[in-house]
């Protein structure tokens, strides 16, 4: 089969750009509001992430992934980068080398006493890591799970006093301490408020926010756990810490926003969002007030790992050149899943199953592709136990037909497979911050299918309707959340498969071309490092 004449690549910030902000944007235009100049050059510098996950010794979600693919990025430019993390019982061991106590005696005040934690130092795929290991009552990191408990801001309250603590102590002193979320977004409050007038007056925070919806609300008896409990009225605030829906409350998200000299979101669509749509969940005038120091930078996928030309979990690499060898993984993933080999396209859905991701309408895909001559693979599971259960009675209602095959639970290898084997993937999400699967399609030649929200507003751009060049365009945008939304694309998507498969072609080729490595987005970062370190 003849390959496609090689598409231009996709039009991305040069190195030295700045990120775009968030502003009101034009329907697939990246938001950009005033934003710091970047610097021509910019020098080494020593940043100290802090983070609660780091792929792939302690991963839940995405955040494990950009904490990895973001360092590894500015290790690559020149710049030392330091991982601070809990020392859990269930982490993957197996992916740490060298594994060693570096810091016996670490005693971090707690509650008017202190708490005795050792701390070690490893290698996880290259990053150096540290991992703090409390000896307390508490039981904090040994529990046999990352998160799910109801003492779950007291146990990152303690970390993120931890980590600053065994920077304090062992006379670290880096440039930029990026935070993460809201379980480290303690870390600016008490850098500001405690740890700046003990030697660490020079250190600028900038501070990740993955997802708005979980946000860390708690009681005001943490700020005694931590220290701060000699001025309650201080931080009960409106204009500090406390939460703007429980005045008896404290949120942590929101203090890591208002003491952080920086704030990111993972993409600049979902920034415009957060800020001007209630997918803020209620921090919308503190993100307002500081507006001047937020701005959404894409995340980046880690090419060594998602790569259809490396991959070694699929039995056939491609890439835009070999993009038949896709079509034997196609083949591979059929006798896998026992589909029945037919002249149909195989559409497929992988990761959490939840109301985040439109379980609504990944239900309602499943039923309309199979009527419109199409097969359908799912990959996933939910937190949920009522999700979990209606999609294993939907997997038992489908059982037998050759043309359908759910798999409830997640599997790595049939993962990269289904990426791999797939002709189109769908993500009708109710709200998307980043999105890292419809990245992965697009590297893999398989058309993303997704609802016009968050990143992937900033990363699909509809073949039929957007302005873009054609080169460009590489999948089906849908803005209703229904039925009739979702149909819409499916429609045209399989139409173009069965009418004009040079066509669809095209398409892959385009989405295959385009670079979403962290590349670019590491650059966005090492320009928001270099503004607040000279502010």
């Amino acid at each position: 089969m003849r390959v496609h004449e090689e598409a231009p690549v996709k039009t991305l910030p040069a190195p030295g750009a700045t990120l775009a902000m968030a502003s009101a944007p034009e329907p697939e235009v990246a938001p950009e509001p005033a934003q710091p100049p970047a610097q021509p050059a910019i020098p080494n510098m020593f940043v100290v992430m802090i983070a609660s996950e780091l792929a792939p010794v302690a991963k839940v979600g995405g955040l494990a992934d950009v904490v990895y693919g973001l360092s590894r990025e500015l290790e690559i430019r020149g710049h030392a980068v330091e991982i601070i993390l809990p020392k859990y019982d269930c982490m993957h061991y197996g992916e740490i080398w060298g594994l060693t106590m570096t810091y016996q005696d670490l005693w971090v005040p707690w509650y008017g006493g202190s708490v005795h934690c050792s701390v070690w130092f490893g290698f996880v795929h290259g990053r150096k890591c540290f991992f703090i290991e409390p000896h307390s009552q508490d039981n904090f990191f040994n529990r046999g799970a990352f998160y799910g408990f109801k003492d779950e801001a007291l146990r990152f309250a303690f970390f993120s006093k931890a980590a600053l603590e065994f920077l304090l102590k062992s006379g670290k002193r880096p440039d930029i301490i990026h935070v993460h979320d809201w379980q480290t977004a303690l870390v600016p409050v008490l850098l500001y408020e405690i740890y700046k007038f003990n030697g660490m007056d020079r250190q600028r925070v900038c501070f990740t926010i993955h997802n708005f919806k979980h946000q860390g609300v708690t009681g005001t008896d943490l700020l005694n756990a931590v220290g701060l409990g000699g001025r309650p009225h201080h931080f009960l605030d409106g204009t500090r810490l406390r939460d703007d829906a429980h005045p008896g409350a404290i949120n942590l998200m929101k203090g890591g926003i208002v003491y952080s000299n920086f704030i990111t979101t993972v993409s600049p669509h979902y920034a415009w969002e957060v800020l001007h749509t209630g997918e803020n969940q209620g921090l919308g005038h503190v993100l307002h007030s500081h507006r001047a120091k937020f701005g959404g930078i894409l995340n980046g996928l880690d090419y060594d790992t998602w790569n259809p030309e490396l991959d070694r979990y699929i039995p056939f690499h491609y890439g835009p050149a070999t993009t038949d060898q896709k079509y034997r993984n196609k083949a591979a993933l059929r006798e896998r899943l026992w589909l029945r080999t037919d002249y149909k396209p195989i559409i497929a859905y992988v990761g959490r199953l939840d109301a985040q991701k439109g379980v609504h309408l990944i239900r309602h895909a499943i039923f309309y592709a199979l009527a419109h001559g199409a097969q359908f693979v799912l990959l996933g599971a939910s937190p949920d136990p009522g999700i979990n259960q209606s999609f294993w009675a939907l997997k038992n209602q489908l059982n037998n037909n050759p043309d359908c095959h759910l798999e409830i639970g997640y599997n790595e290898g049939l993962a990269h497979l289904i990426y791999a084997g797939s002709d189109m993937i769908i993500l009708p999400s109710n709200f998307e911050p980043c999105g890292l699967t419809q990245l992965i399609g697009l590297k893999y030649g398989t058309v993303p299918i997704v609802r016009g929200v968050g990143g992937l507003a900033d990363t699909v751009f509809d073949r039929d309707y957007s302005g873009r060049p054609a080169e460009e365009r590489n999948g089906y945008v849908f803005h209703d959340s229904d039925g009739r939304g979702i149909e819409s694309a499916l429609q045209r998507a399989i139409g173009l498969w069965y009418a004009y498969p040079a066509e669809f072609r095209h398409l892959m080729l385009a989405g295959m071309r385009q670079d979403y490595s962290w590349n670019h987005s590491g650059q966005h970062y090492l320009n928001v490092y270099d503004y607040i370190r000279h502010k």
